[in-house]
């Protein structure tokens, strides 16, 4: 088990652009990787530190207390590995039924990708949804109520 940092948080980038995180015993693990617990429902909570091999190193309750400098070298890997673009119209589905290709525009450009069945469309609270794209990619339509009405309509014929 890790113990819960914070404001103590050791992290530095390295020469070859890994992150090395050194512990209390003053031991260097090089190469961490920040993890989310929850990304969507509390992305600056519960952030854990994992090693190389897939172990825990160290536990962030919260980013608010770590320091600017460390802070800020999570948020940049963090951001790195929640890609998850963000849906603004639907402009066509291939067909109503799974698997089918969806061409979309996201808040980082235009996209295809393949819905491989309705199971890969998650609700998220009242208006929002989380789609899983067949490459690993994950978008998100934060207002279902906001999109267009020829998205709305498209959209509605998966959920």
């Amino acid at each position: 088990m890790t113990d819960s940092i914070s404001s103590s948080l050791q992290l530095v980038r390295d020469a070859s652009g890994r992150l090395v995180f050194t512990d209390a015993g003053g031991q260097a693990h090089a190469g961490v990787v920040p993890v989310r617990a929850f990304p969507i429902a509390a992305p600056d909570e519960g952030i854990s530190l994992v090693n190389t091999e897939g172990h825990e190193v160290a536990w962030v309750d919260s980013l608010q207390p770590v320091a600017p400098a460390a802070r800020a070298l999570l948020e940049e890997e963090l951001a790195l590995r929640d890609f998850v673009p963000e849906i603004t119209r639907l402009k066509s589905v291939s067909s109503f039924g799974t698997p089918s290709v969806w061409t979309v525009e996201t808040d980082r450009g235009e996209t295809s990708f393949i819905l491989k069945g309705e199971e890969d469309i998650r609700r998220l609270a009242r208006t929002g949804l989380l789609i899983a794209g067949s490459q690993g990619v994950q978008y998100s339509v934060r207002d279902m109520t906001a999109l267009d009405r020829a998205s709305r309509r498209l959209l509605e014929r998966f959920l």
